[in-house]
């Protein structure tokens, strides 16, 4: 042990050598102001960067919602043009997907992850920078036809072929959906591969996989199933750019080509993007109910192993979208089958959280209010998901208002409830003060009504013959009153989803300051001071049992003499090591966002310029080594020396 020691020591004062990048450039060391929010690499700032870029554009997508239900208030309607409309609900899915709510739950994996595993960062913390700069490129790539003559992508947000070809869509639009959605790819693996190697390598002791926080546990699978789905549809997207640019014929029926390829290709990662959206939400709620329930998560390996099944299942439904497409009655039956078989871990996974709530002590807060809405709307969005399993029903309701209805009691009731009873149970833990309750409740019940307004209703018209994706409809086909219903309901929606962001705006500067602990939670991220310091934890816990600061409640004096050992044996090392900020990431985030440009712009030289930046910026990444800094904690696990190189 003692000669393991003495070469960490060793280690440690070779990563404190100069390296050669911080030569040339000087390492940034503002710890407030503009700078260190552009160069940090802290888990927690890159979470709430996270956070702001996602709730920025869950707020868009919201408005692009509103003019959508806006022009199909009354029928015949010309308040959008029929090509506005197209880019509107082009531009709204792909918004919510993959700008809104995959970065709201990546946003949680960097604030939660780490603390939930006892670590003081992830694994790679400037890939983790990375990954956020590059997402911001690919997010302005996506929008910035709003502001340029070709317009914003109006292809659809599925971007079936042949509409994305150049006889359909001649314009740039195309390509800035297609760069776009490639460069929010990139960020995607590279965060992911970051996460499976922090929650593999990076737990305390004692916290075995059987100990992990759900979570956790849902992070873990949600990134396998990123690097697993995500090369299918970048395999397509590289495609349409060949077609597009190069003549080639993958979609193209005068070459030889299959435009159906492209929709296998999309819903082979498609579907299980489905359950990359709800597995998270899976483990906010199965943190949450606990917690309010002060007992126990039930069943918890059960939850964990149907969580597993329904990533695994999930590779193998993807033709469930494609039923009206002649797959043959063998395909057609296979995957039947596989949906109906998906619905069985979820379904274990809902009785799991009533047996939760079954004799346990309620606590009826907001983030539970949000949890129980998420249960029952989740629930009937998987009940019209069966129906669609039977391929004579699905020919029904395919491509009518019954489809938009279900995603949207999956997507809404499902994972953007959970979000938001997220937002409001981690909120105090980051910023130290509690959301306002009265208003947090008033804000809950408005959204809840004003979200089944909505979509409710949308089944009634689906299977009246309503079709999805169609910019205006004649008067006298008996959906005049349900759409008016529909459009009202939803601006009550936008109006409970302002009071509940303005609540949290009026918590942040007024809210009532906490504690550690408000809501006598149960994982290590409770455990220690709200907001975090950077460093985390004085001393790395170790971990006795599966609910870990409940444990920790109950037998204090144990685990204060842990902790002082820890601290006492870090102190004797140097302290506590923590990695320097960079301006690379952001660099080589830079570079992805001119490269995409140029390529989508089909200008050469601006996208071989951008990609050289880019690679410029990994290559003196590269050169600046770990370096880092120490912190000194006393003997109470207080900080005494900051920064010391």
């Amino acid at each position: 042990m003692a000669e393991a020691l003495a070469k960490s020591d060793l280690l440690t004062k070779e990563q404190h050598a100069p390296a050669k990048a911080g030569l040339i450039f000087p390492r940034p060391t503002a710890k407030t102001g503009l700078v260190s929010w552009l160069t940090t690499v802290d888990h927690k700032r890159i979470g709430v960067l996270y956070a702001t870029f996602a709730i920025f554009f869950f707020l868009v997508g919201g408005v692009e919602a509103l003019l959508i239900r806006t022009q199909l208030l009354v029928p015949n309607n010309h308040f959008l043009g029929a090509h506005t409309y197209g880019e509107m609900f082009t531009m709204h899915g792909t918004t919510m997907i993959f700008l809104a709510v995959m970065p709201l739950n990546a946003a949680f994996f960097n604030l939660l992850v780490p603390l939930q595993i006892g670590a003081r960062d992830v694994a790679f913390p400037r890939l983790n920078a990375f990954s956020l700069w590059v997402f911001a490129a690919g997010a302005i790539i996506l929008n910035i036809g709003w502001l340029l003559p070709s317009g914003a992508p109006a292809a659809g947000w599925f971007g079936y072929a042949p509409l994305t070809s150049k006889l359909f869509t001649p314009d740039m639009s195309a390509d800035l959906w297609t760069l776009g959605l490639q460069v929010l790819g990139v960020s995607s693996i590279a965060a992911s591969l970051n996460f499976i190697v922090t929650i593999i390598n990076m737990r305390a002791p004692g916290l075995t996989m059987m100990r992990l926080p759900v979570f956790t546990w849902m992070a873990l699978f949600t990134s396998f199933l990123l690097v697993l789905a995500m090369p299918a549809i970048a395999i397509a997207l590289v495609e349409v750019m060949f077609d597009r640019h190069f003549g080639t014929h993958f979609f193209e029926v005068s070459g030889g080509g299959q435009p159906i390829l492209w929709q296998h290709l999309f819903w082979v990662f498609g579907h299980p993007e489905v359950y990359i959206l709800i597995l998270p939400p899976m483990g906010y709620i199965s943190e949450i109910l606990p917690t309010f329930s002060r007992k126990p998560l039930f069943g918890y390996p059960i939850v964990v192993f149907s969580g597993a099944t329904i990533g695994f299942i999930g590779f193998g439904v993807w033709s469930h979208h494609m039923f009206t497409t002649g797959l043959g009655a063998v395909a057609t039956a296979a995957f039947s089958l596989a949906t109906m078989a998906i619905a069985v871990p979820t379904g274990v996974k809902i009785f799991n959280w009533i047996g939760t709530l079954w004799g346990g002590h309620l606590q009826m807060r907001t983030p539970m209010l949000f949890s129980l809405g998420f249960i029952w709307m989740f629930m009937l969005g998987g009940f019209s998901g069966i129906m669609h399993s039977a391929a004579p029903a699905d020919a029904q309701q395919q491509d009518t208002y019954f489809i938009i209805a279900h995603f949207h009691y999956v997507l809404i009731g499902g994972a953007t409830f959970a979000l938001l009873a997220a937002i409001h149970f981690w909120f105090p833990k980051f910023f130290g003060r509690l959301v306002d309750e009265t208003w947090g409740k008033i804000s809950f019940w408005i959204i809840f009504a004003g979200f089944n307004g909505t979509f409710f209703p949308m089944h009634f018209l689906g299977l009246n013959g309503m079709p999805r994706r169609t910019w205006t409809y004649d008067a006298g086909m008996g959906w005049d009153g349900l759409n008016k219903f529909c459009t009202i309901s939803a601006y009550v929606l936008g109006l409970g989803i302002c009071i509940y962001f303005g609540t949290i705006i009026w918590s942040y500067f007024k809210g009532k300051k906490v504690g550690n602990d408000p809501w006598d939670g149960r994982t290590l991220e409770w455990s220690i001071p709200s907001p975090p310091p950077e460093y985390n934890f004085a001393a790395i816990p170790k971990v006795h049992a599966r609910d870990a600061w409940w444990y920790e409640k109950h037998h204090q004096e144990e685990i204060r003499k842990e902790k002082a050992e820890a601290i006492a044996a870090e102190s004797a090392h140097g302290g506590i090591h923590m990695p320097d900020a960079s301006w690379f990431p952001l660099v080589a985030g830079v570079g992805m966002l001119v490269g995409g440009l140029g390529f989508a712009a089909d200008h050469m030289p601006v996208a071989i310029g951008g990609l050289i930046v880019t690679f410029l910026g990994i290559y003196l990444w590269s050169l600046e080594g770990p370096g880092g800094y120490h912190i000194h904690l006393d003997k109470d696990g207080n900080a005494t020396e900051d920064h010391s190189h």
